[in-house]
């Protein structure tokens, strides 16, 4: 059997080596992933491993023997899922490997942009010790943040917000108002979310329907006090409509661990945003979530491999005849 490695995130892959072992199925790297290059290696693959390159209908129409395509990952909007679908393919991801870490680190860009701790920093280092430079600052107790998106990630974050007497309530069509309740959190509409919280967080998948979600008009609805922090999707937030919010006042400040592309232009206006705060797609990381990831990835593909479902599918709707055909 044979594996496929688009790219990684990781040191080395001695965890997935490892876990795909008992398969005996061999390991190979894509050295360069364009889709010509990784259909060339992939071909004949049993399973891919991929983590951003884009896998399309290009690549899927021309796999000839694969049983899952596995994304080291939570998000899949890289890999055309109804092209796999139908193809007989399994797409799977990795859901649940790093709650902590995403929560983690949207708390902590939301409480360094509230208390402007960077700005701050950057004075005291400049010879300044002046408080009154960086009025207003505001308590956090009593005030609200809105959810946008009430998956595992928001829910965890919800805790932790609540543990500092902010009120939380969320926008997500997808989930019950019971469930919500269950956790203490109040669904309402995304106007009403933006109009009334100080404080929102992104935690939706990228899709055509999400796509610039926050853009002009929908930051114009929020408070000048608010402040917005992305830990989701760069798509989410049109950023040329975002850095001139911040640049005019219409909202506060900005906390973003992820863009439209990965990596930012010198050029680029969020740049000269001074109430801003960037980090370079870091949300995910730890040592711990990294080597959760790789091996809950991997044992995705070694399922596959062995003519089991992965926990993780996604497509389960072909569960039956994929079954029939590998199991």
């Amino acid at each position: 059997m044979k594996v496929v490695v688009t790219e990684h995130i990781f040191t080395d892959l001695n965890i997935t080596e490892e876990v795909l072992a008992p398969t005996g199925a061999k390991l190979v790297f894509v050295p360069d992933p364009t889709p010509a290059v990784v259909l060339s290696h992939a071909k004949d693959a049993d399973a891919l491993l991929v983590c951003w390159t884009p896998i399309g209908k290009e690549i899927i129409s021309g796999l000839e023997r694969c049983r899952a395509i596995v994304r080291f990952g939570i998000g899949v909007n890289n890999i055309d899922i109804a092209s796999a679908t139908s193809a007989g393919i399994i797409v799977a991801n990795v859901p649940d490997y790093c709650i902590d870490e995403v929560s983690d680190h949207a708390l902590t860009l939301l409480l360094c942009a509230a208390r402007k701790v960077i700005p701050m920093d950057k004075s005291v280092r400049g010879g300044a010790w002046d408080v009154r430079l960086f009025s207003p600052v505001f308590r956090f107790r009593g005030k609200r943040a809105g959810l946008v998106g009430f998956g595992r990630i928001p829910r965890c974050l919800a805790r932790k917000l609540k543990a500092l007497g902010i009120e939380v309530v969320a926008f997500d069509p997808y989930v019950k108002p019971e469930d919500a309740a269950e956790a203490g959190v109040s669904l309402v509409g995304l106007e009403e979310l933006l109009r009334t919280s100080d404080y929102v967080s992104i935690h939706a998948p990228a899709t055509p329907e999400t796509r610039h979600l926050i853009n002009e008009s929908t930051l114009r609805i929020m408070k000048p006090t608010a402040i917005l922090v992305n830990t989701a999707r760069g798509d989410l937030v049109d950023q040329v409509a975002l850095a001139r919010a911040l640049k005019e006042g219409v909202i506060a400040a900005a906390a973003l661990d992820v863009l439209w592309d990965e990596g930012i232009s010198p050029d680029d206006p969020l740049l000269a945003c001074d109430n801003l705060i960037l980090t370079p797609h870091a949300a995910f990381y730890s040592e711990e979530s990294s080597a959760e990831l790789q091996r809950k990835g991997a044992e995705q593909a070694r399922m596959a491999l062995e003519g089991k479902l992965p926990v993780y599918a996604l497509n389960r709707e072909i569960a039956g005849q994929w079954l029939k055909r590998w199991a």
